[in-house]
């Protein structure tokens, strides 16, 4: 068939979002280091350009470019969503980076470039736009990773990160390949379609369902395919972890309602069974092992592990209203992660790193209004109400009652008890131990005022989840 520009404005964002990207590339090129400033306030520009036009064309549906690319209520959110997530993330990095010597023309041009495969990947309904969306965020993501040369871990977490990452990806394809050599297409649309037949060879799907499952847990996490997301949390910059923790995970989950529930919906109990393994495993493992850590960006990479097997719970219940649970728990998970690694990034001063729980003794008593934003996000991130997490993690538990997968729903109560204890840990050292050091928040105000807004708002929505779970709830029907 031959290639259809039909509908090409579906597609602005992106095109806008590419012609920043170069434009900040050619200003870099011939203004060097001199305007990291003009560099910083031209990235950010960019993100808030897209984020409008996102909100301006809303409304608007359909297919374009040989139906390979769809824009629908789940891109807009997300893609909007996206934006403004990295948004926040350059804000709360541009004193820790410029502490550093690490405030660089290329970090913002990687942020554009995987913002912009991010958005491809929202808005993929074929298997070359999703692969195209999915290899243009993951190798910016290896690339920013590795930006500190100077540094051993961080270089030592990028190859990690690079060689792990490059098997995902052969392991997807290899997946999307069998089952375009069973169904003889590549877009979405017509796999569901050509699998609702029942006219397939069930063992050979089966076997490239397996494939694709393996591929989309390497780039979320999910136990067994987790080796890698502690080493790369903890080595890479602190900047560069709290890019690497919150957007990619709202990419990640509109790749697996594209090819689970888009494309892959009609083997629903194939992948439902292998789905639940991922999620019980990766909130056992998560939680237990986060117990045995001293170091917080470590801490909270097992803690990320745990979310992602919540994550999966609304997935795995296969209804519309455990999807939505899903994408609730996605969208509060980015923001309470923007929370806790921005904190680190508020404490962390030049020669001195902020990511050991001992760095945080008697914060109560010396920074009180930081450690009282610290309370929240943990509470948060333990499920205890009235915060987001708790009724993030009562949606997605409930969606899997619903479908009557009690047993599930009793383990994840269970490993939701069990990880309050780490987070505890926390909040004991902040409030009951001795200070050690005298930490002072060294950032600008803006940052300040926006990370104090992140954590107020993670109690909000904890108070009143009611809109935007509807807003997921109306995206997802």
């Amino acid at each position: 068939m031959p290639f259809s520009l039909t509908n090409p404005s579906y597609a602005l964002p992106e095109m806008l979002m590419l012609g920043f990207a170069l434009g900040l590339l050619l200003f870099i090129a011939f203004t060097g280091k001199e305007k990291m400033n003009w560099t910083f306030a031209l990235t950010q520009l960019s993100l808030f350009a897209t984020a409008l036009v996102i909100v301006l064309s809303m409304g608007e549906q359909g297919l374009a470019f040989s139906d390979t690319y769809i824009k629908d209520s789940l891109s807009d959110v997300l893609k909007l969503s996206i934006c403004l997530i990295n948004m926040l993330v350059l804000l709360y990095s541009h004193d820790y980076l410029k502490d550093r010597g690490l405030l660089q023309g290329e970090f913002y041009v990687l942020v554009l470039f995987a913002t912009l495969g991010m958005m491809v990947l929202v808005s993929a309904s074929h298997f070359l736009t999703l692969y195209l969306g999915l290899e243009l965020m993951s190798l910016c993501l290896y690339a920013l990773v590795a930006m500190h040369r100077d540094s051993f871990i961080a270089t030592e977490a990028a190859m990690k990160y690079f060689i792990l990452g490059a098997i995902a990806s052969g392991m997807l394809l290899y997946g999307m390949s069998i089952i375009y050599g069973v169904t003889g297409s590549l877009a979405l649309a017509d796999i569901a379609v050509a699998i609702d037949s029942g006219m397939l060879n069930n063992t050979v799907l089966s076997f490239g369902l397996v494939f694709i499952v393996i591929g989309v847990a390497f780039k979320f996490g999910a136990v067994p395919f987790h080796m890698w997301l502690p080493d790369v949390y903890q080595g890479a910059p602190t900047a560069v972890t709290l890019f690497l923790a919150a957007a990619p995970k709202v990419a990640a989950f509109a790749m697996l309602i594209r090819l689970m529930v888009d494309g892959l919906g009609g083997v629903q109990d194939a992948w439902q069974d292998m789905l639940i393994m991922l999620a019980v495993l990766s909130m056992i493992v998560g939680n237990l092992v986060a117990i045995a850590q001293t170091n917080l960006k470590r801490m909270l990479a097992y803690s990320t592990i745990s979310h992602v097997g919540f994550l999966l719970l609304g997935v795995l219940s296969g209804t519309a209203e455990g999807y939505a649970a899903s994408m609730f728990y996605t969208l509060i998970y980015a923001l309470m992660t923007l929370g806790g690694f921005g904190m680190i990034l508020l404490l962390s001063k030049q020669g001195f790193e902020a990511e050991e729980i001992a760095d945080y003794k008697g914060l109560g008593k010396t920074q009180p209004w930081y450690a009282l934003m610290m309370l929240i996000l943990m509470f948060s991130m333990a499920g205890i109400p009235p915060l987001a997490g708790f009724y993030a993690k009562l949606t997605v538990i409930k969606a899997v009652v619903d479908v009557n997968l009690i047993t599930v729903a009793v383990i994840a109560v269970l490993m939701s008890v069990i990880g309050a204890y780490y987070y505890l840990r926390v909040i004991k050292v902040m409030y009951f131990d001795t200070p050690e050091q005298q930490l002072t928040v060294q950032v600008s105000a803006p940052a300040r005022i926006m990370f104090s807004s992140n954590v107020l708002l993670v109690l909000g929505l904890g108070l009143f989840p009611g809109s935007l779970l509807a807003i997921c709830v109306t995206v997802l029907s």
